[in-house]
């Protein structure tokens, strides 16, 4: 398994640029905080400050925008369109190499370097010109320009990768990872003929002891999304169940998106209902981080429900159902993997 480190020659390098590792997913991104893998703190990439930066030609095989280059000798242009609020990157791609640091029971770790391309962001709008992700962020879709996609298309991982997130906002990528033999999965569902995004499909939502009828729906797994959205139908049977089921006092708090808070007594924080998802062939996927508290006054915490609604006809699985967990996406065998780990 490879463990991603740094960017090119000098990855300390600052500069105004904003790159990151682009993807033809426009969700199936994990945004990269200050430090998250191997505790090394990421900063905006400088390709001019990297000996092994090379930009990338119209003429390259990968270039998708090619009808915008007025010869096929300059740099190559790109454009990442997000569905949220208006939010976008554009500049040009580069070549250059993601330094890894290599993981076998077997074999004693090593450094290993791989040919990766990066999109060199020269304008952000929306979400990025309010901080969000500010060093990048990094493409692990099922595009060719994706990270693990170029990866495995050179030999160096098995086509399929893990993610862990802690409580900490921080969390590891594992690249090549295919996860233990124990661990539960299901199918990814193609999106017309084509496995364009990380859909999968829920058969039931359960909560406590009991599984709601009929609330079935597709979700997107979304490393890149920090809460979890349902369909709004399913919201409304969630959050009635949830609601008859918490002995504590639902509360209103300003300024906040989540509809379903509460004040609870120590003894009533042990009894907030557990959430589970059952997938086909009845594999079950335990929610270990469906809420939120923090300290109120002295004997009593405020928490509340983190699942949100969607207008649109699908969910998202996103990082906070996702902890606790050891996520696999196993590409090769188009399916969603997951066990039990810190």
């Amino acid at each position: 398994m490879l463990g991603a480190i740094c960017f090119g020659s000098h990855a300390n390098a600052y500069n105004a640029l904003l790159c990151l590792p682009v993807t033809t997913l426009l969700w199936c991104l994990l945004v990269f905080g200050a430090s998250i893998v191997q505790d090394r703190n990421l900063s905006e990439y400088d390709p001019s400050s990297s000996s092994s930066s090379k930009n990338v030609s119209c003429s390259h095989p990968l270039c998708k925008s090619r009808s915008s280059c007025k010869s096929l000798k300059d740099p190559c242009p790109y454009i990442a369109d997000y569905s949220t609020e208006d939010t976008s990157s554009s500049g040009y791609l580069v070549d250059d190499i993601l330094h890894l640091a290599s993981f076998s029971k077997h074999a004693p770790q090593s450094s290993v370097q791989s040919s990766v391309i990066i999109g060199c962001g020269r304008k952000q709008t929306g979400s990025y010109l309010d901080g969000a992700a500010p060093d990048g962020v990094m493409g692990l879709g099922l595009g060719d320009v994706s990270v693990p996609s170029l990866l495995a298309k050179a030999g160096l991982i098995q086509n399929s990768f893990s993610i862990c997130f802690d409580e900490n906002d921080s969390g590891s990528v594992f690249f090549g990872d295919q996860g233990p033999a124990t661990q539960q999965s299901t199918s990814f569902l193609p999106i017309g003929e084509k496995y364009d995004a990380y859909f999968v499909g829920v058969e039931s939502y359960c909560i406590g002891n009991s599984c709601l009828t009929q609330s079935g729906f597709q979700a997107l797994v979304d490393s890149g999304a920090s809460f979890t959205f349902l369909p709004t139908e399913i919201y409304a049977e969630v959050v009635v169940k949830f609601d008859k089921l918490v002995s504590s006092k639902r509360i209103s708090l300003q300024g906040n998106s989540w509809k379903y808070c509460y004040n609870a007594s120590s003894e009533e924080m042990l009894k907030v209902p557990d959430m589970r998802l059952i997938f086909s062939k009845n594999q079950s996927f335990v929610v270990r981080n469906h809420i939120f508290s923090f300290p109120e006054n002295e004997g009593f915490t405020v928490f509340c429900l983190t699942v949100m609604s969607t207008d649109g006809d699908y969910g998202i699985i996103g990082q906070n159902f996702m902890m606790g967990h050891r996520i696999v996406f196993d590409r090769e065998n188009l399916k969603l993997a997951w066990s039990h780990s810190k």
